[in-house]
């Protein structure tokens, strides 16, 4: 009981933002850089749907030393960080564990390598330092190690791309000025005699 209390608390204190995150999350991604959040929807649809067709996966991207917090030496070795995630994850998850880098991939079960993941992941061409590109990789590479387990995972359709975003700014503004011209015309009908 003591042992399952404290974990959290050694995660953290380890500085490593990613083992954190994915204690409860399925991904894990930079925080210093825009990404399109139609890429991480996508990404985040598809491992609900690898979850909910047995293949769970949890994907950390790393643009940077940065994201790895203490552990930034292993920036650059996605299958040394990726054994390292996977032994800090361990008392909470034990699960097929994917590291996306600039330079290529990492993956492992348990904190182990696994060798037939291994294989299926160096036909990917690595991503380049972009982080949407990173994501978008991540979603191929989810698919490809599901298609060699004898799955085929589909990614859901999104919603949400920027044509939306903007449709919703419009529809505030139009909402808030009709708003203020509705406050000034009550105003003045007050402010008139015989307005009352």
């Amino acid at each position: 009981m003591t042992v399952c209390l404290s974990a959290p608390s050694l995660a953290r204190a380890n500085g490593d933002p990613a083992s954190d995150y994915l204690l409860t999350q399925n991904s894990f991604l930079p925080f210093t850089t825009k990404i399109d959040q139609t890429s991480v929807k996508r990404l985040n649809a598809l491992l609900a749907v690898a979850k909910a067709q047995k293949f769970p996966i949890r994907v950390a991207v790393i643009l940077s030393p940065s994201d790895l917090g203490t552990a930034f030496s292993l920036f650059g070795q996605p299958e040394k960080y990726v054994r390292f995630l996977g032994l800090e994850l361990s008392f909470v998850y034990r699960g097929r564990l994917l590291v996306v880098m600039p330079s290529g991939y990492g993956f492992a079960l348990n904190g182990y390598p696994d060798p037939k993941a291994s294989a299926v992941l160096t036909k990917l061409s690595p991503p380049g330092r972009d982080a949407t590109k990173e994501v978008d990789a991540a979603i191929v590479a989810v698919q490809k190690l599901a298609a060699a387990d004898g799955r085929h995972l589909a990614v859901p359709k999104v919603s949400g791309g920027s044509s939306s975003r903007d449709r919703l700014t419009i529809a505030a503004a139009a909402t808030a000025g009709i708003a203020l011209i509705a406050a000034i015309v009550l105003y003045r009908r007050r402010d008139r005699p015989g307005g009352d």
